[in-house]
């Protein structure tokens, strides 16, 4: 039931995240990343390509059950900007949808992606890395 549970968190916060923000983001702003906002002052490309690369492509990982852990740690970086510092001084109605994905993105981050994933397709490949946290990290 446990793999079930984290399958359904995984599946519906990856394509709700790629459907809701990633694949719009890629639509609006792929011609023109320079129209991105830059909310870290790193420059409007650098921030387009940064949440693109979190809300679409880790978000795709999640859904597919691949590098599970990993992929959760860009988008619990960008929720923590969209929480804190893109909507740091909005009410919490606004700061609200940030949160629900950060909550999920961390639990995730700790079950890894369970047992239904296309992960353990690779996971033998895996089986010769000697790091700890790396393993950890890279294994579910």
């Amino acid at each position: 039931m446990k793999s079930i549970g984290t399958l359904i968190l995984r599946v519906s916060l990856g394509l709700t995240m790629l459907i809701a923000h990633g694949y719009p983001k890629i639509v609006k702003f792929g011609a023109e990343p320079g129209n991105f906002p830059d909310p870290l002052g790193i420059g409007n490309a650098f921030s387009f390509y940064g949440a693109v690369g979190a809300e679409a492509v880790c978000s795709l990982l999640l859904v597919l059950g691949l590098f599970t852990r990993a992929a959760t740690l860009p988008l619990i970086f960008t929720m923590l900007v969209a929480a804190f510092v893109v909507h740091g001084s909005d009410p919490w109605q606004k700061k609200e949808l940030a949160f629900m994905y950060l909550y999920g993105y961390v639990a995730l981050m700790f079950l890894g992606g369970g047992i239904v994933e296309l992960q353990a397709f690779i996971r033998p490949k895996l089986q010769g890395i000697q790091n700890g946290f790396l393993r950890w990290l890279l294994e579910a």
